[in-house]
């Protein structure tokens, strides 16, 4: 027995295809990242949305078969495979046994794989417990009904909705994380509801027709101290009503108490929500751009280029910086860009993101070099250097690009003041000013100029001038013509826009 699900356990562990499958299977129902995933959601929302007008719509007409087949069998079909895998991918028994297998062969003790299984399936079970797994296993429950009347088991696919419907489980994260003083309000409510209870019982139980037992008197407090006040039982004594006013006034007191408490936990998530909206947003674009700290460098940036990026956030972990940067018209959120858990929220696999670090703080910005590399070494980070001692940190943490804006401040004064005309053309090429404008062409993004020479892409009849080639970190300056582009080329080009946009229309194929 232990031989053979230890067999099954390699098999699974050594098999890339069970893998890649279990991965996209979470992925496509847990992960936020996914482009998927929403269309799977949408498919669900659809399938509970029309199982409950089936069942509203067959109270009073007859439902044809197509359409009841739909219902018991379709619907319910899809939701038990949404079960079965959310089963399968909530933990990995497999690799537990083959680590359990390494740690006892490495150790020399008794190999025990039924341990493992148990414990792993004790974990399902609990898994099968817990709220939302008891909803989806109801869920399914109406294609085997033998009575007509469990139909009302449908109602449980609307339940389905809080899984899927992100304002109510954001709405439900709200009031939990005033959880203290909703539990607190309650044991009042239930303090007050049973105490005015029992006084009219006591006091009316014998005078009152309307008050026949403790239920009807607890009835009449709960309806009293919500301000409902359906009429149908009233005090008569003069004990009664005085009791009657104390627990209106209770009612409207826990009432405004409770509208304060949720209206302040929305607003202490309303900026987070916010927020997470803007990351939601460019996280469904193909490449954008990470700002983090806003300081005179941001500024200066996005004063100059500002137009030629749509999509981009800035990282501010200065509350006052991050307000500012919002009047000035840009977007930005309060977030610590130096902490893993904030570059983690945006989509990596999927994007291509390029970080700017310009925060004052050079450690600030080794750090974000750090994890941005640790989540995904296809991050591209420009680092902020201010000290030159820096520059090695910034290169063992994975930088691709170091500013370091002292220096150029210190070469572009001394180049002023030595030779002024040479400062005014390296300044109008840095703008772009006047006719003055340099610009890179990616190979890999125009595919139809690789394999060509030199000569053969005829830069001057574009009125290009031709610098030369970035390749594999070299800068090779004035290539001969018979020079063959590669792939991961980058070409260095200077002229005016329109002769870029004419040599981009040539090659234009993938370009």
């Amino acid at each position: 027995m232990n031989q053979l699900l230890l067999s099954i356990a390699l098999w699974l562990h050594h098999s890339k295809r069970y893998k890649e499958t279990k991965h996209f299977i979470y992925d496509l129902l847990k992960g936020e990242g996914n482009p998927y995933k929403k269309y799977v959601d949408l498919s669900i929302i659809f399938l509970i949305v029309t199982s409950v007008f089936i069942l509203i719509y067959e109270v009073k007409h007859p439902v044809p078969h197509w359409l009841d087949t739909y219902d018991i069998y379709f619907v319910s079909f899809v939701f038990s495979v949404e079960y079965l895998l959310r089963l399968w991918v909530h933990n990995n028994l497999s690799e537990r046994i083959v680590k359990e297998y390494k740690e006892a062969e490495f150790l020399g003790r008794e190999f025990v794989p039924v341990v493992i299984l148990k414990a792993g399936l004790i974990e399902k079970l609990k898994y099968m417990l817990t709220p939302s797994a008891l909803i989806d296993l109801l869920a399914i429950f109406p294609a085997y009904r033998p009575l007509r009347v469990l139909r009302i088991f449908v109602l449980f696919r609307v339940l389905k909705l809080l899984r899927y419907t992100k304002s109510i489980n954001q709405f439900i994260e709200v009031l939990s994380n005033k959880k203290f003083e909703l539990l607190t309000l309650l044991f009042l409510l239930f303090f007050i509801v049973m105490t005015a209870g029992i006084a009219i019982y006591v006091l009316e139980e014998q005078t009152n027709e309307q008050i026949n037992n403790l239920f009807d008197a607890l009835y009449w407090a709960l309806v009293t101290i919500s301000t409902v006040g359906y009429g149908d039982i009233s005090p008569v004594t003069p004990e009664g009503r005085s009791i009657s006013v104390l627990v209106i006034i209770s009612g409207i007191a826990m009432i405004s108490f409770a509208t304060s408490v949720i209206v302040s936990a929305f607003s202490e998530k309303l900026s987070e929500l916010k927020e997470n909206r803007i990351i939601e947003q460019v996280n469904k674009s193909k490449s954008f751009l990470l700002v983090c700290g806003y300081g005179q460098m941001t500024k200066m940036f996005f004063r100059q280029y500002a137009q030629s990026y749509d999509n981009y956030i800035i990282l501010e972990n200065s509350l006052e910086r991050m307000e500012q940067a919002r009047k000035d018209g840009y977007d930005a959120i309060y977030e610590d860009a130096s902490r893993y858990e904030t570059l983690s929220k945006f989509n990596a696999k999927h994007c291509d993101i390029t970080i700017l670090c310009l925060t004052a703080s050079d450690v600030e910005n080794v750090y974000i070099t750090l994890n941005a590399k640790s989540i995904s070494s296809r991050i591209t980070v420009i680092a902020r250097a201010n000290d030159s001692s820096m520059v090695s940190k910034f290169k063992h943490a994975g930088a691709d690009h170091i500013l370091m804006p002292n220096k150029v401040a210190n070469s572009m004064i001394y180049t002023a003041i030595t030779q002024p005309t040479m400062y005014k053309a390296i300044h109008a090429i840095l703008t772009g000013k006047n006719i003055a404008r340099m610009d890179e062409i990616h190979a890999y993004e125009c595919e139809s100029i690789v394999g060509r020479t030199i000569a053969e892409l005829e830069f001057k009849r574009a009125k290009l001038l031709f610098i030369g080639i970035d390749r594999g970190g070299n800068f090779l300056f004035n290539p001969p013509s018979s020079a063959v582009i590669e792939r991961r080329d980058t070409l260095l080009v200077m002229g005016r826009k329109i002769s870029l946009e004419y040599f981009k229309t040539r090659y234009q194929k993938g370009c």
